[in-house]
């Protein structure tokens, strides 16, 4: 019984402070920033963010992207703020980033962040 008790003990021990690494671990997995692409037509600026009308492939329906960032050398070429390229259709790279809060009741929120870093008048 004293050989399965320490070898179980230091077994335990090492799961427990295992486990207090785990959610930094997460939290990290998920403030990780991905490259993505995607092709759409600018909408305008609502305040809240930019927004560009997306159409699926798979059945031609459309929905509506809205990035919260744009990247300032972005900015300075396509002037996003101004009525010029309402309607005009874009190549967008971006980044998602997912940002993991507590809301007032302790439970996880998460927010995602789209940010334009690049844009391509097509």
């Amino acid at each position: 019984m004293k050989t399965k008790l320490s070898i179980a003990l230091p077994v335990l021990c090492f799961i427990l402070t295992s486990a207090r690494s785990f959610p930094e671990t997460i939290s990290s997995l998920c403030s990780a920033t991905q490259d993505l692409k995607i092709v759409a037509v600018y909408d305008g600026n609502e305040g809240y963010g930019y927004n560009f009308v997306v159409r699926r492939k798979e059945d031609n329906s459309e929905f509506m992207m809205t990035f919260k960032k744009v990247n300032d050398a972005v900015m300075k070429a396509f002037d996003l703020d101004s009525e010029v390229f309402i309607n005009k259709k874009f190549e967008i790279t971006y980044t998602l980033k997912v940002e993991v809060t507590k809301d007032e009741d302790g439970f996880d929120q998460e927010h995602e962040i789209y940010t334009i870093t690049h844009l391509k008048a097509l």
